[in-house]
């Protein structure tokens, strides 16, 4: 239930608490609420739990140091824990920063975990019932997994062939392509969740969380078939920040062990990695002909040099150019 907002007082009186109050007034996402929440802790726990308020320009510099020197951060790591500074300190006090002198992380440029075609039809044999749907989407519809355990059965447009993903990264709904094969899985699924959703009901449950305040601006949409989730929890359990008893979706650990244990039984040799079905959803876009633009708009990237990085991982034999060891080889079999 990582995805659940915290409850926060009406005056809240712990700092974190008016941390997060904060910035819920301003409406930022709920991820942003997390990973700034989660920066500023490890700031105070890095200078022995002194308030923040208390420290200043120095300190912020000693940290972004340390992560770069002692963490060995990656930059874009970094420059997420200055953005959250930079809220903390800017905004939510109201205190002006001084240019900070720090040393900045190195940058590097990995690229990313790809499956072949053919490797992610061996994946899906091993995969059975829901658990299939669920890695036959993050490929075929480019979803990441905490986009794709967060789907609603309304998100499902059978009648326009999308998906529309809400509040995705940087709080932002799209639409992404349904694929055409999926269609009948996925109405079993949806069969699966009203016969459990009814289940559910007859035992006195059946609410599901409701984002954005929804429960006081539509107080009986929570028990609506519409908004329950696709991929369910097994178990019905009880909301640690609420204390309501409901069923939530399937937590991520479980979506990523299914796919270690498929690509395991499937004997590839490449990391095990939720997001990786992403990566090759994209690469696999660009190697059929498809534009950079396109493909920009179905994964959700707000800078297109994000997208870019899938043009140096394309099936075009080295950019498209022939190894000159290919030549040799060739010619030597035609003189054979």
């Amino acid at each position: 239930m990582d995805d659940i907002r915290h409850h926060i007082p009406e005056r809240p009186a712990r700092f974190i608490d008016q941390l997060r109050y904060h910035i819920r007034s301003v409406g930022l996402s709920y991820r942003t609420e997390q990973t700034y929440v989660y920066w500023v802790k490890h700031f105070i726990y890095f200078h022995n739990k002194q308030h923040p308020k208390d420290l200043g320009a120095r300190h912020i510099e000693a940290f972004l140091n340390h992560l770069a020197i002692n963490r060995h951060c990656a930059v874009a790591t970094q420059k997420v824990a200055l953005n959250a500074l930079i809220y903390l300190y800017r905004r939510f006090f109201g205190l002006a920063l001084e240019d900070l002198a720090y040393t900045q992380a190195r940058a590097s440029r990995r690229l990313p975990v790809v499956y072949s075609r053919g490797e992610i039809e061996s994946i899906l044999v091993q995969l059975r019932g829901p658990q299939r749907l669920m890695v036959a989407l993050l490929y075929g519809s480019g979803l990441r997994s905490a986009e794709l355990l967060a789907l609603r059965i309304k998100d499902i447009d059978f009648s326009s062939n999308n998906i529309i993903v809400r509040s995705g990264k940087g709080d932002k709904d799209r639409s992404t392509m349904l694929p055409q094969q999926l269609i009948p899985e996925l109405k079993r699924q949806i069969a699966r969740v009203e016969l459990l959703h009814e289940q559910d009901l007859a035992d006195g449950f059946g609410e599901v969380y409701l984002p954005n305040a929804l429960d006081r601006k539509s107080p009986g949409a929570a028990k609506e078939i519409a908004w329950q989730y696709l991929f369910p929890a097994s178990r019905i359990g009880k909301d640690p920040r609420s204390g309501v008893f409901r069923r939530h979706h399937l937590h991520p650990t479980a979506l990523g062990r299914h796919i270690r244990h498929a690509i395991r039984a499937a004997a590839i040799r490449k990391p095990a990695r939720a997001h990786s079905f992403r990566h090759s959803f994209a690469t696999h876009l660009l190697e059929a002909g498809y534009d950079l633009r396109t493909i920009q708009e179905l994964l959700g990237h707000s800078d297109i040099s994000t997208t870019e990085i899938y043009t140096h991982v394309v099936n075009r034999g080295g950019k498209g150019v022939l190894s000159p060891a290919d030549r040799l080889f060739s010619s030597s079999r035609v003189d054979d």
